[in-house]
């Protein structure tokens, strides 16, 4: 979720492959088995490795920042199931239908470290009220930080948001990646500590 204007390298590129990568307009849209959303994809390492694993998966990645755009955009070629919403992941949950989103991933996201600072922060309850409202019931929620702070926010919200139940059985769950959550070089940085991830599912709705 941190990311800032183009290189002048990648500019070019970036304007000259961006719109290959839109939603088609109409007819021509490939069958897919489910819908993921990445929020803040960065250099979006992560959302192109689940989209290579997951064919039969579309992903939308939600980043505002036009220089994480574009290193995406380099590396897309062969990644059909991939749709790009340049700008405040906010406007795209809100334009989705209810439960119609299998997996959310928010990696890594701005921290607003200060106290000022904290109502910028992704994480607040009413994006998990909108969060709720567009997954399928046992779709899962993963968040990852090096964080401590942030870490203590979200957990802090989370657990106590009636939508959502924590998947972790034991201590070493909050340090361990899932088999299918590739590691990226933000991540590999630890540049406030050590990462922790967190899974939660949506409860059904009863």
């Amino acid at each position: 979720m941190r990311g800032d204007d183009p290189h002048p390298k990648n500019a070019s590129h970036f304007s000259s492959v961006r719109c290959r990568y839109r939603p088609p307009q109409g007819g021509g849209e490939s069958l897919v088995d489910d819908v993921w959303l990445e929020i803040g994809f960065g250099a979006g390492e992560h959302l192109l490795e689940q989209a290579r694993h997951h064919p039969r998966t579309g992903l939308i990645g939600a980043e505002p920042y036009e220089g994480g755009v574009a290193k995406l955009l380099a590396r897309l070629t062969g990644a059909e199931n991939i749709r790009i919403y340049e700008g405040d992941a906010r406007e795209i949950i809100e334009a989705l239908p209810d439960a119609s989103i299998g997996r959310v991933f928010i990696l890594f996201p701005d921290p607003w470290p200060k106290t000022r600072h904290h109502k910028r922060r992704f994480v607040q309850t009413q994006t998990l009220d909108a969060l709720a409202r567009v997954l399928k019931p046992g779709a899962e929620l993963r968040f990852a930080s090096d964080d401590a702070g942030y870490l203590a926010w979200t957990l802090e919200r989370l657990i106590a948001h009636p939508a959502f139940a924590w998947t972790a059985e034991r201590a070493s769950d909050w340090t361990m990646r899932s088999a299918d959550w590739p590691q990226t070089r933000y991540e590999a940085k630890a540049l406030h500590g050590p990462p922790v991830f967190l899974r939660f599912v949506r409860k059904p709705i009863l």
